[in-house]
């Protein structure tokens, strides 16, 4: 796989995030029709930046923190930093060889693990996390029931970063939030 490195300026210091050069080259016809699979976690989204930012800012000191769909694993990494003991996870086994890869790039540690969201009872024997990520996570209609069921289940405080996508009032609506400062939405 040809990858490019992408510089992020955060508080606390820059995170470099090794992505795949060409997203596009990755799409697999058989993957998409077996399970509908598209590389969403192979781009480096502007929703990935903007949770991690937030989460910079904060010191974490050993708190546990679970990411959904964590893709490159931007706030992952942001989290892991900060002090935080994470869990970064993917459905796409490909992401989670690159969020542990970028982690050993930035000196952090954290775990990253495949993990569905229509299966996720080894995530929830886990659980409860002080602080679920998920960022862009609402791309498809389909995720609003599953991630409205699954993300209460998960802990304590759980941030949402999304760009305004179509699914976004509907999961709001079914969830609620404390505060929103787009792109962030607090649920909890």
């Amino acid at each position: 796989m040809d990858l490019v490195e992408e510089v992020v300026p955060l508080r606390g210091g820059e995170l470099a995030v090794l992505r795949p050069r060409d997203s596009e080259a990755l799409l697999d016809e058989h993957a998409f029709e077996t399970d509908e699979f598209l590389p969403y976690w192979a781009e480096l989204w502007p929703s990935g930046v903007a949770l991690a930012r937030a989460i910079s800012a904060r010191a974490l000191k050993g708190a546990r923190v679970v990411e959904l769909g964590c893709g490159l694993g931007l706030p992952s990494l942001a989290a892991a930093r900060a002090g935080g003991r994470v869990l970064a996870t993917d459905w796409a086994a490909p992401a989670i060889e690159l969020v542990e890869r970028n982690a050993a790039r930035n000196g952090v540690t954290l775990e990253a693990a495949v993990v569905s969201w229509t299966a996720p009872d080894t995530l929830v024997r886990r659980a409860p996390f002080d602080l679920v990520l998920a960022a862009d996570v609402l791309y498809e209609r389909r995720n609003v029931e599953v991630l409205a069921e699954l993300l209460p289940r998960l802990g304590g405080e759980i941030l949402l970063a999304d760009p305004g996508r179509p699914a976004l009032e509907d999961f709001l609506a079914r969830l609620g939030t404390v505060w929103s400062r787009p792109p962030i939405h607090r649920l909890r």
